[in-house]
């Protein structure tokens, strides 16, 4: 039976990530500024990809660890992983790249990712890898739209639906998700964690705020943690 000391990890074009990212992933999409594709394999098949590049609005982000180059950070924007991988396949992937991070891009500090407990998790994978949790906010972001799909708010207020007097044209009938998105970091250079800027937030604290939830289902940590 494979483990997950089988699987290995490459870089891929990003011509093979994104249609396995659209197969895979629960939103069913990509995301188009990821600037690096890393496969995971097992036996040789791609099973699984992760997607790094820049954030949203890293100006915004930067601030968070003081003292960061422009280029001093990354984020994960996706991770998918098909249902043939043994267990512990995504923490054993994260901790490879982040050595293949460390010793290929080691002008790259510290990784930015966010799990959403409107829809997928509250970030399972990332606490067992060793992220640090920065930020629980209250979704406002993800929209659901009068049809059932459900969207960015930013896919509205960054140019792709802007109107003709400038402003962002949300379509009528559009609710924010209930639930959480919840912030985490990863820190390659150690150093790095001394110059951040927000508390690091203990992770029994989302269940202080009912943002727990897995594989889309609500459940906190503590059941997780005990059963």
């Amino acid at each position: 039976m494979a483990s997950a000391k089988d699987i290995t990890l490459k870089p891929i074009p990003a011509s093979r990530a994104k249609p396995l990212m659209k197969e895979l992933h629960y939103s069913g999409k990509v995301v188009p500024n990821s600037q690096l594709h890393i496969g995971v394999f097992l036996h040789g098949k791609l099973e699984g990809a992760m997607q790094f590049g820049p954030p949203m609005d890293k100006r915004k982000v930067l601030p968070l660890v003081e003292g960061t180059d422009w280029n001093g950070m990354m984020e994960l924007n996706r991770m998918a992983f098909s249902d043939n991988l043994p267990r512990n396949s995504e923490s054993r992937a994260i901790s490879v790249a982040m050595t293949l991070m460390e010793k290929h891009a080691p002008h790259v500090e510290w990784i930015l990712s966010f799990a959403d407990a409107t829809q997928c998790g509250d970030g399972t994978i990332y606490r067992a890898s060793g992220f640090v949790l920065t930020g629980i906010k209250e979704n406002d972001q993800m929209l659901r739209l009068p049809s059932g799909r459900v969207v960015s708010r930013m896919t509205y207020t960054k140019g792709q639906h802007i109107t003709d007097d400038g402003s962002a044209s949300i379509p009528d009938g559009a609710v924010p998700i209930s639930g959480y998105q919840l912030r985490y970091i990863y820190f390659i250079n150690d150093d790095a964690r001394e110059r951040l800027t927000v508390p690091e937030i203990p992770y029994e604290k989302i269940d202080e705020v009912g943002a727990g939830m897995y594989r889309g289902e609500k459940v906190t940590y503590k059941q997780r943690n005990t059963e």
